[in-house]
């Protein structure tokens, strides 16, 4: 049977997903190719050039791929691209990080930034920011909960000893291999749940990258409880949440947590405590006093702290 003219008919095999994304990848291609001159990647112009920007078979040879593979790709049929070839493809047509997501996503491809594991990714701008959050603890986490940077009060509010083995401090690596009564959160059986929910929400854009899987899989295998929680499938955005601390010093802390998303960082978040009645701003502003009369203690930088803090 004919289709109705102006729609595009399934293919065979192809999910309505595909479909609906092969047109956008095309037109992204096409737009990104456009405005990338000759200049741009040190060729020369030439002579009666029409096509603005970069030719197709141009951008194929600067990406080491087929001249029918990257005509195919923008046209927007249905062929699979590995994450070398699209990476590729991105350094040639000078892609930002928000553009080179954009491509893997349209593409169907999972995808792998380096600054998602990257301890220290943290420029001086936001260091600066949660540093004068102080005496609010603040932190920058990833979307593994990695430990990007910290203030002094966030260190203030809780260490505890272990490590992952990989050396990159990690809130959920720290709270599951602790043992229970070590636990600097009070309702440990209540949050840990809602921290992993959180982690699977993330998961789903990073499912197949070896760095996640290889992560979910040493956790799982250091704590049964969190493979447990794993395998429950729940999943949960970061929101505000109402956390009691406990600090062997001072005593119990209730802390609301706050998530603020950065610009140019996707995958990260400032995470910032804020005491949510008088005791807790009594012990933050004790635990900062303590802080200040201690002798040996760093900086106001904590980016690359080698203490595993609190969550």
């Amino acid at each position: 049977m004919t289709g109705i003219r102006g729609r595009t008919q399934e293919q065979p095999g192809q999910p309505a997903t595909a479909q609906r994304r092969r047109p956008e990848l095309a037109a992204f291609l096409r737009g990104r190719r456009a405005r990338v001159t000759p200049a741009d990647v040190g060729m020369a112009p030439g002579l009666r050039r029409r096509t603005p920007g970069l030719r197709r078979e141009e951008v194929a040879q600067l990406s080491g791929v087929g001249v029918t593979w990257y005509t195919w790709l923008e046209q927007g049929r249905p062929i699979n691209a590995s994450p070398q070839v699209l990476d590729a493809v991105a350094r040639t047509l000078r892609l930002d990080q928000p553009e080179r997501e954009h491509l893997y996503h349209l593409a169907e491809v999972p995808y792998a930034p380096g600054r998602e594991a990257a301890a220290g990714a943290v420029g001086p701008e936001i260091q600066g920011i949660i540093d004068a959050m102080d005496p609010r603890p603040a932190v920058v986490y990833n979307t593994r909960y990695d430990i990007l940077a910290t203030n002094p009060a966030y260190r203030d509010l809780f260490l505890i000893e272990q490590i992952p083995t990989s050396g990159v401090a990690n809130v959920l690596w720290s709270l599951f291999t602790v043992p229970a009564r070590d636990c600097p959160l009070v309702f440990r059986d209540s949050e840990l749940p809602v921290m992993v929910a959180t982690l699977r929400s993330a998961y789903g854009r990073h499912v197949g990258e070896p760095e996640w899987e290889g992560f979910i899989h040493a956790l799982s295998a250091a704590s049964p409880h969190f493979a447990k929680l794993w395998d429950s499938g729940d999943v949960l955005p970061p929101g505000p949440r109402v956390k009691t601390f406990r600090h062997k010093a001072i005593g119990e802390l209730r802390m609301t947590s706050v998530s603020l998303s950065i610009n140019g960082m996707p995958e990260s978040r400032i995470v910032v405590y804020t005491p949510d009645d008088d005791e807790s701003r009594r012990h933050t502003a004790a635990l900062r006093e303590r802080r200040l009369r201690s002798s040996g203690q760093e900086g106001p930088s904590g980016r690359g702290v080698t203490e595993n803090p609190a969550p």
